[in-house]
């Protein structure tokens, strides 16, 4: 009985090992369609010649102007989806599953069908876009249509991944809190946002990633001033595939930063 048991486990281990081969096999052919182009842009050219084209003003300005507005698109978003994150966390109900299927649908919605909403809203034929203009301050064309297109996009980021890690608190340290006293906003401050805190940044990192390579609503709602993805598009379109490889490079190092940011200080969402 023994000597059956040992070779039925002998078995499983074996055809488990197998299948593990296996889909490191298969999934291997994916990470490598993930790796060599990334691996190929970094060849294509010589360190010196990227490093002397970005010092050209066009490339500068583009750096500049995603950094600012990703940087203001992520703390308006964090701002207003923090709130939303803890409300959806600690709710429940039709009501819940319809706001949060509304907060998920810009994550589904191609890019262009995105800045296309929002030109309904912000665009130069809209009452508030006619107004806008009318106070000098267009939300198109400029850096605030640019942080339009990236907040409405990125946004969701934030919101997503702060419920998960308000959900992920244990609710009986707030109970405790609350029944010392402490109001829900004492609560919150002091003991739910420290404890969520790693996911909370997780989602910030990842609304500041995404926001910084937007493209489609960007290109829709503010061709300028020119973001690093509308830039790429611009130099391979006037210049070819060789003249977009400085800014294309400039943003996979900014992405491989956040991925640092994502496994180090903050709590990886998808580990």
């Amino acid at each position: 009985m023994t000597t059956d048991t040992h070779s039925n486990r002998s078995t499983t281990d074996t055809f488990g090992l197998d299948w593990l081969s296996v889909a490191l096999i298969l999934g291997g052919v994916l990470l490598l369609y993930y790796i060599v182009p990334l691996v190929s842009l970094f060849l294509s050219v010589s360190a010196g010649e990227i490093l002397a084209r970005m010092n050209n003003p066009t490339v500068v300005d583009s750096a500049t102007t995603s950094l600012l507005s990703a940087s203001i698109s992520t703390a308006v978003a964090t701002l207003f989806g923090l709130p939303l994150a803890y409300w959806l966390a600690r709710t429940d109900g039709a009501v819940t599953k319809v706001v949060l299927a509304v907060v998920v649908l810009p994550l589904v919605l191609p890019p262009t069908v995105g800045g296309i909403v929002l030109l309904t809203v912000f665009g130069p034929g809209s009452p508030l876009g006619e107004a806008a203009i009318t106070a000098g301050f267009p939300l198109t064309r400029s850096l605030a249509g640019v942080i339009l297109a990236q907040t409405f996009v990125a946004s969701p980021f934030v919101v997503v991944t702060a419920k998960a890690a308000f959900e992920s608190v244990d609710q009986t340290l707030e109970y405790a809190s609350r029944s010392l006293g402490k109001s829900r906003l004492t609560t919150a401050r002091h003991v739910t946002l420290p404890l969520a805190g790693p996911g909370i940044l997780a989602g910030v990192t990842l609304a500041f990633a995404r926001a910084i390579g937007e493209f489609g609503a960007t290109m829709m709602m503010a061709y300028y001033p020119r973001t690093m993805p509308v830039q790429i598009w611009v130099a391979f379109i006037e210049l070819g595939l060789d003249n977009a490889y400085p800014v294309a490079i400039l943003l996979v190092l900014i992405a491989a930063t956040a991925l640092l940011i994502l496994n180090t200080i903050a709590s990886n969402p998808w580990e």
